[in-house]
């Protein structure tokens, strides 16, 4: 028989246990939300970046065709960089047999 003593140092083991994967995954949780932010805030500068381009441009078409390009070539980089960098969708499950008649 386990005394009451032993049984506590079960328990604290468990709730050790425990407690570091709870961290573990809390730590996982806020490095995403750091990286979320990133991304998130890099779509800001993008943003605010293009409309002051386009407010430099104004309707000097030598200005904005080299801005079309600019931009272009940003698009093509960051497609690259997306398709290089995602994951192939998992197989599509098989569909379900037809009903029997």
């Amino acid at each position: 028989m386990t005394s009451a003593n032993e049984r506590l140092g079960n328990i604290e083991r468990l709730l050790l246990i425990e407690g570091k994967l709870i961290m573990s995954a809390l730590d996982e949780l806020t490095a995403q939300v750091a990286a979320n932010t990133t991304v998130e805030q890099s779509a800001v500068t993008l943003i605010e970046g293009l409309a002051a381009k386009l407010a430099e441009a104004g309707t000097d078409p030598a200005k904005l065709a080299a801005l079309q390009d600019s931009l272009k070539a940003s698009s093509a980089a960051l497609s690259a960089a997306i398709l290089a960098n995602t994951p192939a969708a998992p197989p599509a499950p098989p569909a379900p047999p037809a009903p029997a008649p």
